[in-house]
């Protein structure tokens, strides 16, 4: 196995168990001990990736984001100029996030409760930064393809897109009830918006 391949492999299995552990135990009982016991990793082997245990839930988030971001350039690449394919692959998620029990909905409450500490405000600030320029990525990418229309304000819509997703993790902190605008609801905003003239 080549090196790249082994590290690939490694940073795959160090993410998938921490998801696991933050479900178990949740984010603050999670320690890096739990994940040295759960992978066999070395602690040089995890401190090679990350530098504390904020900065390695920190990369959950950002797989997520990336993976979703994967698919939707999947899609895209197909080459049909088409507006419903790539949208699913950003909708397909959406439910998770009205998820309370959902391992990147508890990570990014535990490190919104830490953001008085500089290490994770720029942790978060990096992650909402990032989150908005794929945002833009993706509506950007439907405006060249023509399925979006170029009357969309890309920086406006990618900003009310997050504000709505972080709304959603927050409300699922607070009540587990049936709310009046959910994850469906907003997909359609997104279309309504993304595909208004």
């Amino acid at each position: 196995m080549d090196r790249e391949t082994k590290r690939r492999k490694t940073r795959k299995l160090l993410l998938d168990e921490t998801k696991a552990l933050v479900q178990e135990k949740g984010c603050n009982y999670m320690t890096l001990n739990d994940i040295i016991k759960r992978t066999g990793l070395s602690k040089g082997a995890i401190y090679h990736y990350v530098k504390s245990k904020d900065e390695l839930l920190a990369l959950v988030l950002e797989e997520r984001m990336a993976e979703i971001n994967d698919r939707f350039f999947a899609k895209v690449k197909q080459g049909r100029r088409e507006f419903d394919g790539p949208l699913q692959e950003i909708v397909k998620k959406l439910p998770s996030l009205q998820d309370p029990h959902e391992a990147t909905n508890q990570i990014f409450l535990y490190l919104i409760s830490k953001n008085d500490q500089p290490a994770v405000s720029e942790i978060i600030n990096k992650f909402y930064d990032q989150a908005v320029q794929l945002s833009k990525q993706w509506i950007t990418a439907g405006q060249d393809a023509g399925v979006i229309s170029r009357a969309v304000h890309t920086d406006k819509t990618a900003e009310l897109f997050m504000l709505i997703s972080y709304g959603f993790r927050m409300r699922s902190s607070i009540s587990e009830n049936a709310h009046a605008f959910n994850a469906d609801d907003f997909s359609i905003l997104m279309a309504d918006l993304l595909q208004s003239k």
